[in-house]
């Protein structure tokens, strides 16, 4: 009996269990879940490209009193070779001409985007390093801005760290992977609401004291001084958010795409930092910004051949009383891909 009853348990045990994995893997082939009308799935397991990324990064100081310092590096392009299984890719590229940095302080970049039928990931690592150009200046009419402009400036090193997550509402008619991810393809033109949310860790350091001695040389002025919103040593702020957006495919001949997306996002932000030496109480603020996302793809693809561009452009921004930060970065990636390895289903029998 008590063997009967140990036996029935285990049955209904891996009864449940086994119902449990059915509703998982369900679960899970719903994220590919798509109408075939509108979206023709990859044929292949394999593929290789060729890509050459660049980047852009763009910063902007400003003062209450009307100083405003911009900021950007040289645009520099990076190549490499990539492989992909499925889901998975994995590539490198490389700077074709490295920038020398005087401090040591290098660049550390690594941004992954992750893009299903139902949700995209996007994780992002950067560390600027110290290659900063002056690109417009206004410090007052004492200044002769040109005298400054496309000088290098290695006082200022920004930190960004972050994570978005978002849901695409129309997955199964909509597919951001066919535009910007080259494993499906879009037949007909469709758009999708998308929601979304954020976390992001930000860090400044601003050497003002640098910068004065730098505008009073380069201007002939026997001292300069910049407002006191611009006088500190680091910021640090850390930001959650809520975003909303549309994304629209269009299908404006065979085989080709253009894609637009555009997310605006809601952000919470906490801040600390410290002034020249001192900790100060007006650098420790909850913000509330406005931040922002955008997407564009330009693809041919035949399914076994395709090449295109896509852009991806993040946007902080982080205002106080005495004291407002921009930033813009992102890449802009070109590429030419081949797929291989014929799935079972496509085959000619």
């Amino acid at each position: 009996m008590r063997t009967t009853v140990m036996l029935l348990t285990i049955w209904l045990a891996m009864a449940v269990l086994a119902d449990d994995i059915g509703k998982l893997r369900q679960t899970v082939r719903g994220f590919s879940k798509i109408d075939t009308n509108y979206i023709e799935p990859q044929h292949y397991e394999f593929t290789i490209m060729m890509q050459s990324t660049y980047n852009y990064d763009y910063y902007r100081l400003s003062s209450t009193n009307g100083q405003t310092l911009t900021l950007s590096p040289d645009v520099m392009m990076k190549v490499g070779p990539y492989f992909g299984w499925r889901w998975f890719f994995l590539g490198y590229t490389f700077e074709l001409q490295n920038i020398g940095v005087s401090n040591g302080k290098l660049k550390k970049e690594l941004e992954l985007s992750i893009y299903s039928s139902q949700i995209g990931i996007d994780l992002f690592y950067r560390r600027t390093g110290s290659d900063y150009k002056l690109r417009e200046v206004n410090l007052g009419n004492e200044v002769d801005a040109g005298q400054l402009q496309d000088m290098k400036f290695d006082g200022v090193n920004v930190g960004i760290t972050g994570l978005n997550l978002y849901y695409i509402f129309n997955h199964q008619r909509f597919s951001y992977p066919a535009a910007f991810a080259q494993s499906t393809c879009q037949k007909l033109s469709c758009g999708s609401w998308i929601a979304g949310i954020g976390v992001t860790k930000h860090s400044l350091e601003f050497d003002s004291k640098k910068l004065e001695k730098m505008v009073a040389e380069q201007s002939n002025l026997s001292t300069f001084q910049l407002d006191s919103g611009l006088h500190f040593n680091k910021v640090k702020y850390f930001d959650v958010n809520l975003s909303g957006g549309y994304a629209y495919n269009w299908v404006f001949a065979p085989q080709w795409l253009f894609c637009a997306s555009a997310q605006l996002a809601v952000s919470y932000k906490h801040s600390s930092g410290d002034t020249q030496g001192n900790i100060s109480e007006g650098f420790s603020l909850d913000n509330i910004n406005f931040d922002g996302i955008g997407r564009f793809g330009l693809v041919y693809n035949n399914t076994r051949w395709y090449a295109g561009a896509s852009a991806i452009m993040h946007s902080y921004h982080y205002r106080k009383q005495r004291f407002a930060t921009s930033n813009v970065f992102g890449s802009l990636n070109l590429y030419l891909g081949y797929n291989f390895g014929l799935k079972k289903r496509y085959r000619k029998r």
